[in-house]
């Protein structure tokens, strides 16, 4: 079950998102009255789900349907021999339209023909005049019509481009208002974790103790960040001195940068270090829970486990050493005793949430205060995942390792369906499309807005040839990079 509310999401996120960005396309496509042949939700080789189009003044459905003809054919001479170019290549005309039916989709090729293919992987906006993924280089060969992309002005060309970055970031932003407006945000500050952090043993190699509390990362104060990006944000700048609070001491300590990529292969460098002496209270309980029916309740103190007394440090540290079994919890509940049986399962946890022992900032916002501030976080994002890059751009950090597919993407996503966590996901990965396709690759959309821009500039176009030969090579770049994110995916399935 998991695992197909997993799929199911990003899926389901994958799709908004294409369709946003090409939207953005689309948009400043049609406002520049650029011809649109095609607009499709996922790829549709061989056969689409369902196409629609405006023929004689309807609109046509098609289910299940055969892609149509190609509006274009080889050149044949009398004899029924394909006429070649000079380097041997076959030449190819427009089907004429008197020889076209008159229910064939290709008569009408000023509307777009839209549809839903069948393999979820993207999706796309073919724009006429434009030498993009699907490499029909064809209409090239004859003189720019005033409809096709190539035909307009290069400052057109470059927002047509940056159309589905823009539309990506700005649903980002609408994403993260909305959020904040119905949910608001609730995190702990780095200085409300009163009892420190507790280290794993690379944590302690590195230089940090159980009950340090983090002060900053070389002159950059953490006391208003949130905890939760404490091991983020170490990776992301990379300091050379760390400072922390130690028994009352303030003490500083050289990072080596060479623990960064074992700290990303590291599940785990340290936590919240809790009270030794706090109570495990119940704060929660899933309905998903595997001890949703066991008879506990919110506000139950946890006090021992098959009849030894523990505290909320002792219960954590046992849990994970009873993985996969039964156990006796001994319940304070209103004063009373009583014992219940709970179900360890195989991760040493009991699904529950424990009741916070700290003081946590919360904020709300109005419908006005949202916007700016749903601004503000995409902007903060961006400028998060642009260092992530960074990291992964950098050999020594290793970091190109933990680079994933689409498997990786949905480990993101909650096992349980959360509209709070769906939304969080989808906006950040809104982030990440828009980042990716700025990237000066041929093949995104950042390669052909450093071609516009270039010939912005020099006034000079890049020949059709050249961008073609670009677009390929673009395409392989791509293809390898995809290649090593699912490479690493199934090594780490079968690690």
């Amino acid at each position: 079950m998991d695992i197909l509310v997993k799929t199911t999401q990003v899926i389901l996120a994958l799709s908004i998102l294409v369709l946003v960005h090409e939207c953005g396309h689309f948009f400043f496509a049609r406002l520049f009255r650029m011809r649109v042949d095609k607009f499709y939700l996922f790829f549709n080789p061989v056969i689409s789900l369902i196409r629609w189009k405006k023929i004689n003044g309807k609109r046509q459905y098609r289910f299940f349907a055969r892609n149509i003809p190609d509006k274009y054919r080889q050149v044949k001479n009398h004899f029924g021999e394909v006429v070649k170019d000079q380097k041997g290549k076959a030449l190819y005309e427009e089907v004429p339209l008197d020889e076209i039916p008159a229910d064939d989709w290709r008569r009408e090729q000023d509307h777009t023909e839209y549809g839903v293919g069948w393999l979820p992987l993207g999706g796309y906006c073919k724009i006429s005049g434009m030498i993009d993924e699907s490499m029909d280089t064809r209409s090239m060969k004859k003189e720019p019509e005033p409809w096709e992309f190539r035909g307009k002005p290069a400052w057109q060309r470059f927002l047509v481009m940056f159309g589905g970055v823009l539309f990506n970031l700005i649903f980002a932003v609408l994403l993260y208002s909305a959020m904040l407006y119905t949910w608001g945000e609730e995190y702990l500050q780095n200085k409300d974790a009163v009892y420190g952090v507790s280290c794993s043993e690379l944590a302690k190699e590195i230089g940090f103790r159980d009950g340090d509390m983090i002060l900053a990362y070389d002159k950059v104060s953490l006391s208003t960040a949130a905890f939760r990006d404490l091991v983020g944000d170490l990776l992301r700048n990379r300091p050379n001195t760390i400072t922390v609070l130690r028994l009352g001491d303030t003490v500083r300590f050289h990072f080596d940068e060479k623990y960064i990529p074992v700290i990303l292969k590291e599940p785990y460098l340290f936590a919240l270090r809790d009270d030794p002496d706090a109570p495990f209270v119940i704060g929660s309980i899933p309905k998903t829970s595997h001890n949703a029916s066991s008879g506990l309740s919110v506000g139950d103190k946890v006090v021992g486990i098959n009849g030894t007394p523990m505290n909320k440090a002792l219960i954590q540290a046992a849990l994970p050493l009873l993985a996969n079994s039964a156990v006796e919890a001994q319940i304070e509940r209103e004063g009373q005793m009583i014992d219940l049986p709970l179900y360890i399962n195989e991760e040493g946890l009991i699904g529950v949430l424990l009741s916070p022992a700290f003081t946590f900032t919360t904020k709300s916002y109005t419908l006005f205060s949202a916007l700016p501030a749903g601004a503000v976080k995409a902007y903060s994002t961006v400028a998060k995942y642009m260092q992530d890059l960074g990291l992964i751009f950098s050999p020594k950090t290793e970091a190109y390792k933990s680079v994933g597919s689409v498997i990786t993407i949905g480990k993101i996503f909650p096992p349980t369906w959360d509209w709070n966590s769906f939304w969080f996901v989808t906006a950040f990965l809104s982030i990440m499309f828009a980042v990716l396709n700025m990237l000066p690759i041929p093949a995104l959309d950042g390669g052909h807005i450093l071609f516009v821009l270039y010939e912005m500039i020099t006034r000079r176009k890049p020949g059709d040839k050249f961008l073609e030969y670009s677009q390929m090579i673009g395409m392989m770049l791509l293809l390898a990079i995809m290649a090593l994110a699912l490479g690493n995916d199934i090594f780490r399935l079968f690690k």
